[in-house]
């Protein structure tokens, strides 16, 4: 008899579970070791992982050196009123289409999909025109609605799905104590929808606070550029500041691994409740 845990099927799972965990894992070692690194020990051959003289300079220069406290508060700006925003109309939306009925109702969701369909490039001219004609350009407002207009459609839907989970009965409940329409949405049914609330948000933010291309296009001026743009600002015609690279990579992706952490639970759940069919 073949014991579970000496099954070949275990053995290939866990073979394949092991290489995809190196395959992330390693990377980040791999930040980590450049960012202590000093110049000469970036570029020896073979690569050396552990830094023989351990420096915390790139880290230090990130501050004193380029302005990354200002790019992190830009970003931190930008990015949390667009996950408000985007929590607020998703929210309404999701609760609005599932429990009325109204003509056009197939074409509103058929709409949010067909705004997910097109490359972000080719959205890149029509966004930056609007903008300019708004006299948006290097501005919060600009930028917000640039990353809310890419939230909502996905997070609508995340949020019908959970919308659909609740019982009706629970509205009819409320009808007969009295609550209105938006009593029942704010005080019943959007507590239950918390696990729905939190997904969303970490959405919202990732998507935020990676997005590169319309950071860079939307904000010409030095004092309104964000994370991902001051990142990219460190590769220059002659030189690569690698260490500098790595440093401010780790930087800014302590605030996603910490929200990823505590709140993966939620997002797993409800990308599987937001897969409802209409």
């Amino acid at each position: 008899m073949i014991k579970r845990g000496n099954h070949p099927n275990y053995a290939l799972t866990y073979s394949v579970l092991t290489l995809a965990a190196l395959t992330v894992i390693v990377p980040v070692l791999w930040m980590v070791s450049t960012s202590l690194k000093t110049m000469v020990e970036m570029f020896t051959i073979p690569p050396v992982w552990i830094p023989k003289v351990i420096t915390w300079e790139a880290f230090s220069r990130i501050w004193v050196d380029y302005p990354f406290g200002g790019y992190f508060w830009n970003s931190l700006v930008v990015v949390a009123s667009a996950t408000l925003i985007s929590l607020a109309f998703s929210a309404l939306a999701g609760y609005g289409v599932s429990r009325f009925q109204f003509r056009g109702k197939g074409v509103f969701l058929t709409f949010l999909l067909i705004t997910q369909m097109f490359p972000s490039i080719m959205l890149l001219i029509p966004y930056y025109k609007v903008m300019r004609t708004l006299g948006l350009i290097n501005t919060y407002t600009g930028l917000t609605l640039a990353y809310v207009s890419f939230t909502i459609p996905f997070c609508s839907w995340m949020m019908l799905g959970y919308f659909q989970g609740i019982p009706k009965e629970l509205d009819a409940a409320a009808s007969i104590d009295g609550c209105g329409k938006f009593r029942t949405f704010a005080q019943i049914l959007l507590p239950l929808t918390l696990p729905g609330l939190a997904a969303t948000a970490i959405y919202s933010f990732l998507v935020g606070w990676n997005e590169y291309m319309f950071a860079m296009i939307l904000t010409t001026s030095e004092n309104m550029k964000t994370v991902p743009v001051g990142i990219g600002q460190l590769i220059g015609q002659y030189r690569i500041a690698w260490n500098d690279i790595m440093a401010v990579s780790l930087v800014a992706s302590v605030p996603l691994t910490i929200l990823f952490l505590f709140l993966q639970k939620y997002l797993v759940s409800s990308l599987t409740a937001g897969a409802v069919k209409q």
